[in-house]
């Protein structure tokens, strides 16, 4: 089928509650068959009750062919990808999981509104581990097997359905009864539930040896071993995807090959059939309109306690109607609890009788929340959220907050079966949290937002007479310190008017009591002993280490994305990021990668230019131009130098400032969970210009666009806005946006190719990319921007680190013919007309080294 011109087409819907912007729908994702955005949507959105409860709560890494899977002949490009970026919504759920080297932060398909949004972005595969991560964040023990076969040359499907019944039957012997999948490609993925208390070590262990077996009984049929030349007219038994480290395409996802074929789930009758076959989208979508789900009995969908909107309820692994009692979340709760004694619930059979979960007039799931007050050795509030068939639970010691202005602190307790939600008695003496319990409010929340372990916003509607008094909107963000310490705040509703500065005369009462709350609400749980036994007041928190400071990195964003008197507006100044760190002796400038910059910029780090008391302040160094704009070209001299004799010779030949623009800590008091306006109080007060190089960036009054009109006719680059009620976290947020007037992306170095002419010495080009995994995805390559003096630096620059293979993922033959490779290290900075199609730089310029970001830093920026 031809292709079709895809219209730029823009439609906002609404999808389980959430609002969704989706582009493009005509555009033709595989063009063999004439399939379009539009149908993979309508695919993703018919097929959410099945595949959600295969892939919730598991960390879900994405296979994205933005510009389709092409032909052929033209094959599409396709990104692998992990780590979520800033253009993430932010009702999107998700973990943030440590690896060896870094942190990464991955979507959960848990609702069809994550679902539908991977849709829009082009991730047409969705792969998941065999475990799940729990309400902290913490990975749980698997409770799936997988073992992959894959037909070697020479060898098919029939072959991999021989293999898939002796497998089988070893499987069955041991009382695990699997589910065959068609794997969408060429083999068969077969899957058998776990009781989640084996590690993920001894299940590969079990499936090697499974493996092993079925080579040693059938070796003309199956290998073990993933030598390809083992392979030919066998069937590999891959066992490795049982790894913690390893994923597995999840059941009911579309797979990126020249036709839209899906991971199906299959009965072991029709593996027996002559005719089967790989499975296109629109088989698949018969099949679950007629309600057939042969992976139900391994995702738990087909046992009680199921949700409507497909969203698990009993854990995988569970049997039907144990109410949970085998749910490895609440091995915890059980682990400290006699139920012999305790009057406590263990399950979630009354909580299957009841009407459960509800919905809102415009879709949302609506879950269930309790709030219990504890009278135990001392008084506290229990505050239990349901999420994925447990109670998500908080111990508030100082109850349930009232103000705004002070956050109380909340320290997370072990995962509470579901009947806990209706629990009201007297645990006995002895027990653990030995009390009385009774319900200070229930009713059902909506999330707005929830990142395991790291952060949930949500709305609370209680009962009439409840101790809420009707519906609050709350947030519960971890402290850092420790694994269960966290604070939680009250929030404005959606939609109100936030962020009023408080008259100048309540500011100093206001700024003594928040030293005294930070003080309070960050004191540790005390170790060994029942959740409401808390560190007392007059325990205070070690000032807060400067290591643990990262700055907070702002997104793109445009006007369209402000709503009204939530902002403050500054400029935004084009130059290198800095963390002030001062004690009493001295001053130190840290750049956004860690690294300690003073001694470039002595002018700023002179200790009498700054305030006699410990900070950590955040700011930009600018150069200024003779035009009197900031110039990022001219602070390039700046950045690079490193001898103490050329920085004296520098500072009157190129002089900087430091633009200062929020203050995190002063005095040993952390300031970040403080909202913007009034640290941005405590920075007018803490500091005062005095003659040095030193100065605040202002505050800018007015209607957005006339700013943004009058930056741009002073030739600026841009506008930052900042919610004057957002709190200073070290990460990308959309609290703080970048409105900018010049497209411009930082890139990786790569490689170079060689200049012609009077550049025949040096180099013609650098070679670009973006990082997508292990690699680059090459973006183009630039040419012009570099001075005389860069162009002689930049040759001996790169030819000190060479490497022999390409480091990118693909680059086109003609860009490839004479490039010399680099290693992957140097970030730098290029403007850019727009993206091409096939998604490289059009007329890029070279700005500059970014020698402040590493090159893990580097994001693709929208247009």
């Amino acid at each position: 089928m031809a292709e079709r011109t895809p219209a730029n087409t823009r439609e906002r819907v609404r999808v389980g509650g959430r609002e969704l912007v989706v582009t493009n729908l005509d555009k033709v994702m595989y063009p063999e068959t004439g399939t379009t955005k539009a149908d993979v949507l309508a695919y993703y959105a018919a097929v959410a009750p099945v595949l959600i409860p295969a892939a919730a709560n598991r960390p879900a890494t994405r296979k994205r062919w933005v510009h389709g899977v092409g032909t052929a002949e033209a094959p599409g490009e396709m990104f692998f990808q992990k780590n979520l970026d800033h253009s993430t919504p932010g009702w999107v759920p998700r973990a943030s999981i440590t690896h060896k080297e870094r942190t990464i932060q991955y979507p959960l398909v848990n609702d069809p509104a994550t679902l539908a949004w991977l849709a829009q972005i082009a991730a047409l595969e969705i792969h998941v581990p065999q475990w799940r991560v729990d309400s902290h964040g913490d990975a749980l023990p698997p409770d799936r097997l997988v073992l992959d076969l894959d037909p070697g040359e020479g060898a098919g499907l029939a072959e991999c359905v021989e293999v898939a019944k002796l497998a089988r039957t070893i499987l069955q012997d041991v009382g695990l009864d699997p589910v065959p999948v068609t794997s969408g490609s060429k083999g068969i993925h077969l899957y058998a539930a776990l009781d989640g208390t084996q590690s993920s070590e001894q299940i590969s262990e079990f499936a090697h040896e499974l493996a092993r077996s079925l080579e040693a009984d059938h070796p003309e049929l199956a290998v073990s071993d993933m030598k390809k030349t083992l392979r030919t007219g066998k069937v590999l038994v891959d066992w490795s995807q049982n790894s913690a480290a390893k994923t597995t395409i999840v059941p009911y996802s579309l797979r990126g090959r020249l036709r839209p074929t899906v991971a199906a789930p299959r009965t072991w009758r029709e593996l027996s059939s002559p005719s089967l076959h790989q499975l296109d989208y629109q088989e698949v979508l018969q099949r679950v309109k007629s309600g057939k789900d042969p992976f139900a009995t391994i995702s738990g969908r087909g046992q009680p306690g199921a949700r409507p909107d497909g969203r698990p309820g009993a854990a995988a692994g569970e049997s039907p109607g144990d109410g949970g009692a085998t749910d490895p979340r609440l091995e915890s709760y059980r682990a400290k609890r006699d139920a012999a004694i305790t009057p406590e619930p263990f399950t979630a059979e009354r909580h299957r009788t009841e009407t459960g979960s509800a919905e809102t007039d415009s879709g949302t799931l609506r879950e269930k929340f309790v709030i219990q007050e504890h009278h135990a050795s001392r008084l506290h509030y229990d505050f239990r959220l349901e999420r994925d068939g447990v109670l998500v639970s908080w111990a508030l010691p100082k109850g349930v907050p009232t103000s705004k202005t002070k956050n109380h602190l909340a320290v997370q307790t072990e995962d509470h079966p579901m009947d806990y939600a209706g629990f009201e008695g007297t645990i006995p003496k002895g027990q653990y949290g030995a009390g009385t319990i009774s319900i200070w409010d229930h009713g059902y929340y909506e999330c707005e937002k929830w990142i395991a372990g790291k952060e949930v916003i949500a709305t609370l509607t209680g009962q009439d007479d409840g101790g809420l008094g009707g519906a609050r909107r709350f947030a519960l963000i971890h402290t850092g310190r420790g694994d269960d310490q966290w604070l939680i705040h009250l929030m404005d509703p959606p939609g109100a008017k936030k962020g009023q500065a408080p008259p100048p005369a309540e500011r100093e009462t206001e700024r003594a009591e928040t030293e005294r709350e930070t003080a309070s609400e960050t004191a540790k749980a005390a170790s060994g002993q029942d959740s409401d036994a808390v560190a007392t007041e007059s325990e205070q928190p070690d000032a807060p280490d400067p290591a643990d400071f990262m700055p907070m990195l702002a997104s793109s964003g445009t006007t369209a994305d402000l709503p009204d008197k939530d902002w403050q507006f500054e400029l935004k100044w084009d130059g290198v990021r800095a963390l002030v760190l001062g004690d009493a002796k001295k001053i130190r400038l840290i750049s956004r990668n860690g690294n300690d910059m003073s001694a470039a910029y002595p002018e700023l780090t002179d200790r009498s230019c700054w305030p006699e008391r410990d900070f950590i302040a955040d700011g930009e160094i600018i150069a200024v131009g003779p035009s009197g704009r900031p110039d990022f070209g001219l602070l390039q001299g700046r950045m690079k130098l490193t001898k103490a004799a050329d920085v004296v010779k520098a500072q009157s030949a190129t002089p900087v400032r430091l633009m200062l623009f929020d203050l995190l800590s002063e005095n040993g008091t952390d300031l970040r969970r403080l909202p913007l306006h009034k640290r941005r109080d405590r920075l007018e007060s803490f500091f005062t210009t005095s003659g040095c190089p030193v100065e605040l960036s202002q505050l800018i009054d007015g209607d957005v666009r006339h700013i943004l009109e009058s930056a741009e006719e002073l030739g600026l680059e841009g506008v930052m806005a900042k919610r004057v009620d957002g709190r200073y976290v070290g990460q990308r947020s959309r609290s703080w946006l970048k409105l900018k007037f010049e497209r411009t992306q930082e890139v990786v170095v790569g490689g170079w190719r060689p200049g012609k002419g009077e550049r025949g010495q040096s180099v013609g080009s650098l070679l670009l990319g973006i990082p997508a995994g292990s690699r680059l995805r090459y973006v183009g390559r630039v040419g012009s921007g570099f001075s005389a003096r860069e162009l002689k630096e930049l040759r001996q620059q790169l030819d000190a680190m060479p490497r022999k293979t390409s480091p990118f993922e693909e680059v086109p033959a003609a860009d490839a013919s004479d490039a010399h490779w680099v290693s992957a290290k140097l970030v730098g900075e290029v403007t850019y007309g727009e993206w091409t199609g096939s998604g490289k730089l059009r007329h890029p310029v070279w700005r500059g080294w970014r020698l402040d970001k590493n090159p893990e830093d580097v994001v693709m920026e929208p247009d």
